[in-house]
């Protein structure tokens, strides 16, 4: 039964996949950064930016794919009643494990999602970080065979999961809005300048989210489940978004292979597969990419509403403290905040840990 209705998905999951490629090609293509039709570390650092929280002038706007992409998780969820408030797992640990996931993922410039997007565009710096998100995630393995877990979550009020997809309307409304007091890039260059149409890009995170919530797509829980089961489906949907982003990228004339001059990255290998790293380890403690921590939230998952809010504090660490990388390469603060992320991770990891025995 359970190979039966695996054969079913996958074909669902490799269409999806693929429409979620073109998207992110057809983003670039409407005004998005190269490389970045989608990226959920971006796009929720620029939002964090243009809410105030940190001052770095070339990343603030508010992105409407991240909007979309929580509301398109929260109305399929709603029609197929898979709306299920949830909460009280661990939410201080989530917090800090999503703000150091951030800042490894702007050690590297990029989310998961990213470093596809990234592979797609020719960018030959994300093999290095493809290899440390790898490692990362076999850590993380490594601790859940051990008996990791954040403990249970309890069934919660419909008010509790309905406050974060509230939440990111009035975040859209302050984008429509535009009142004095929510910032927007100015530089020139500045990625934060560079984005779609709003309604164009609410239109593509309302698609993604819907599609990502029907298919439970997450990178992580793609290469863990073949780690862990041999099962496949989860990262066949990533490798489809590849594909088929990589033509999209080839048709528009974006794909442009090499290591230097890539789009909104940098050329250290080691700093990009140890940020990648840090992610892929935090994001198996978490249960999921960043992706997947939207989607859960717009289905009414508080735990996963707390690790995006910690997401979101690990951009405004990162660029106010000077964490974050350039394309001038990383700084030392963020190799010594992302040793430090190590360090808290495998803290967190061990004390969670149980033997099998007494689990």
């Amino acid at each position: 039964m359970k190979e039966t209705l695996s054969k079913k998905e996958t074909p669902v999951i490799i269409g999806a996949g693929i429409i979620i490629g073109v998207i992110a090609a057809a983003l670039v293509y409407f005004g998005n950064p190269a490389n970045m039709g989608f990226c959920i570390a971006c796009f929720l650092r620029d939002t964090t930016g243009a809410l105030g929280f940190h001052s770095a002038a070339a990343v603030q706007y508010i992105r409407p794919e991240i909007v979309g992409l929580v509301l398109g998780s929260c109305i399929l969820a709603l029609a197929t009643k898979e709306f299920k408030p949830r909460g009280g797992s661990a939410p201080v640990s989530r917090f800090v494990i999503g703000m150091f996931v951030m800042i490894g993922c702007l050690m590297f410039l990029g989310c998961p999602f990213r470093m596809i997007l990234r592979l797609a565009g020719g960018d030959f710096n994300a093999i290095f970080g493809l290899i440390g998100f790898i490692a990362g995630i076999l850590a993380g393995v490594f601790f859940l065979k051990k008996g990791y877990t954040l403990k249970r979550s309890y069934k919660m009020q419909p008010v509790e999961g309905g406050i974060f997809p509230i939440v990111e309307i009035g975040i859209l409304v302050l984008l429509i809005a535009a009142p004095a007091f929510i910032h927007f890039t100015e530089v020139d260059g500045g990625p934060g300048a560079k984005h779609a149409a709003i309604a164009i890009s609410l239109i593509a995170g309302l698609l993604v989210g819907a599609l990502a919530q029907r298919t439970r797509l997450c990178m992580v829980g793609g290469i863990r489940d073949v780690v862990l089961f041999g099962e496949w489906k989860l990262l066949l949907g990533f490798i489809a978004i590849l594909v088929s982003a990589f033509i999209g990228n080839m048709i528009l004339g974006y794909f442009n292979p090499g290591f230097a001059g890539q789009p909104i990255a940098h050329t250290d290998g080691l700093w990009n597969a140890l940020g990648m790293a840090l992610a892929g380890f935090g994001c198996v403690l978490l249960g999921g990419c960043p992706l997947r921590q939207l989607v859960l939230a717009g289905e009414g998952n508080t735990d996963s509403a707390i690790t995006v809010f910690g997401l979101m504090a690990g951009a405004a660490v990162a660029h106010n403290f000077g964490l974050a990388s350039s394309g001038e390469g990383p700084t030392a603060n963020g190799k010594i905040a992302v040793i430090i992320g190590f360090v808290v991770l495998i803290v967190i990891a061990t004390v969670n840990s149980v033997r099998k025995s007494e689990a």
